[in-house]
């Protein structure tokens, strides 16, 4: 692969990129003690609203703007609204509804200098990480890439600051971006194994009334999951169909004049079952499963789909970024 940007050009534009990130931790800057890795955290989706008490009718005490990163103190059954969803989270400002709380956690990773030829594929181990656009100057930011998206990492270097970058691939712009190693982990083989392999007859059923999507092995149920399907009647097809293509990776954007688009790069552990795109993957923009929120795909939380990846039918090899077949692992809708 040929390269856009000089070793020269990439230590003097990191260095300038790595000075404009000198900034506190987001936790020392939100007056927050720094944690500890096991400690789990919350990146707020959206602009969200904290409360005395774990319901809406208690006192408001503030809010958080969108990718506020908060400690998660607590978690309560408190009031179903909306009814789907009655969990509550403590921070140490107030309780907020879980439906706009990513879990996440901060965990830095050493970097792996030089890149393996072929690259790798890696996730996001921190709240976000911040992508940047080196091929002009001055460098400017692009994405955020959030907790648990996936990337494939194709070149990694240090700048003049002893910083350590990775270059990553954005399939659907066929663009570059670097963000801070330390950020992402390389995604080892063995977690790319088969599950269940050679079992028989494996199927997926997704009941789109009761939001959940059921996994079998024969007659027994491998996994029961809450999951978000299609916001309009018909966006999430009902019928049967296969697991046609697979990518460990995949951004997704659409335009929509009514302002309902959305441009995701990154979204992890994509099981394709539509020639349109509709697909089961893993999700980073809302917490909110067991209510419909998608444009057709189903939304899974990141765990669930990874599941579901090494699960079905076709395998992608670890050092694949997509397969193909005609006979996948069979999903059923209703």
């Amino acid at each position: 692969m040929t390269l856009w940007l000089t070793r020269r050009a990439f230590l003097k534009l990191g260095g300038a990129a790595a000075l404009g990130l000198a900034l506190p931790r987001r936790a020392a800057a939100a007056g927050l003690r720094p944690m500890p890795h096991a400690h789990l955290l919350g990146r707020t989706t959206t602009s969200l609203r904290y409360y005395q008490l774990p319901t809406r009718s208690s006192p408001e005490l503030g809010y958080y703007v969108t990718d506020a990163v908060i400690p998660i103190l607590e978690q309560a059954v408190g009031e179903a609204d909306p009814p789907h969803n009655p969990l509550w989270l403590r921070t140490n400002r107030g309780w907020v509804h879980s439906s706009f709380v990513q879990p996440v956690r901060e965990r830095y990773n050493e970097p792996i200098l030089p890149v393996p030829a072929g690259g790798f594929l890696a996730e996001v181990t921190v709240p976000f990480s911040q992508a940047w656009d080196f091929e002009k100057s001055p460098a400017r930011r692009t994405y955020r890439l959030y907790y648990a998206s996936t990337y494939w990492v194709d070149f990694g270097d240090t700048d003049s600051n002893g910083v350590a970058w990775y270059r990553i691939y954005d399939d659907l712009t066929g663009k570059y971006y670097f963000t801070h190693a330390r950020d992402l982990r390389r995604v080892p083989p063995e977690e790319l194994t088969p599950l269940s392999a050679g079992v028989g007859e494996k199927r997926i059923q997704v009941d789109l009334a009761a939001q959940r999507l059921t996994a079998f092995e024969g007659d027994r149920l491998a996994l029961s999951t809450r999951i978000s399907t299609g916001v309009v009647e018909g966006d999430t097809p009902r019928g049967e169909f296969r697991v046609e293509r697979k990518r460990p990776s995949r951004h997704m954007a659409a335009d929509d004049p009514t302002g309902a688009g959305f441009d995701l790069p990154g979204v992890p552990w994509v099981c394709f079952i539509s020639w349109t795109g509709v697909s089961l993957h893993g999700t980073y923009w809302h917490n909110d499963y067991g209510r419909p929120r998608s444009h057709g795909c189903i939304n899974l939380s990141p765990f669930a789909a990874k599941w579901l990846y090494r699960w079905t039918e076709p395998v992608v090899p670890p050092e694949e970024d997509h397969v193909a077949s005609e006979d996948g692992t069979r999903v059923v809708v209703f």
